[in-house]
């Protein structure tokens, strides 16, 4: 069985102090470090770029960082953040004319390559590229702005990819963002995800082991 993987959005931690939020956070038990990547373009936000990855590496952190390119196009900073350190680099498809050659790209710099559906974003990009994915992300909410609600209809959508991966045999993470929450991250589970970003639900919080530890416990009821 895949082992759930807990993915705090750094934009929603304080980045007078990144480093030591993204120290404490991993600390806590988090699994993977998330960046939100706007362009002000594809989405009306403008947050961080590769500079900020290469930073936080050579402050020292080894864990996985999960990239989600919320960018168009994707192709031309792709390499940038290979280089600075990403592990997971993941697209959405209308961020790119070719998704088969940006896919290949991503693998080519050394990474593990994914799509990013919007709620809105019908599914069958997925149709040719299933043996090109290590990440499929799915948005619970419409990106570029972190705290909004988690949309319900990504339920249904999350049973369809999940299908879909189980189907195709191939080892493929299943993530979802937006709205992630204690109140409904087993029900998010149930449905198929094994990767969960939460930014505010857990940078926005006191103690952020407590939250992380009770968020894998609903995780582990909904087994």
């Amino acid at each position: 069985m895949t082992e759930n993987w807990i993915a705090p959005s750094i934009l929603s931690a304080d980045f007078a102090r990144l480093g030591e939020e993204v120290d404490n956070v991993l600390a806590a038990g988090a699994d993977v470090v998330h960046f939100d990547v706007m362009d002000n373009h594809f989405v009306p936000n403008l947050t961080i770029g590769p500079l900020v990855c290469d930073a936080l590496r050579k402050h020292g952190v080894t864990a996985p960082i999960d990239v989600h390119l919320m960018i168009e196009p994707v192709d031309r900073i792709i390499p940038d953040f290979a280089q600075a350190g990403a592990n997971f680099i993941t697209f959405h498809p209308e961020g790119s004319v070719h998704i088969d050659r940006t896919l290949q790209l991503i693998h080519d710099e050394g990474c593990k390559a994914g799509l990013v559906f919007n709620p809105g974003t019908p599914l069958h990009h997925l149709d040719h590229v299933m043996d090109k994915l290590d990440m499929i992300l799915l948005m619970s909410v419409n990106p570029g702005f972190g705290g909004q609600s988690f949309l319900p209809s990504a339920l249904d959508k999350l049973r369809q990819v999940r299908k879909k991966i189980d189907d195709s045999g191939f080892d493929i993470r299943l993530e979802i963002d937006g709205g992630v929450k204690i109140d409904n991250i087993r029900e998010i589970k149930a449905a198929g995800a094994d990767t969960f970003v939460a930014g505010s639900a857990i940078f926005g919080k006191p103690n952020y082991r407590d939250t992380i530890d009770q968020m894998r416990s609903e995780l582990a009821q909904a087994e």
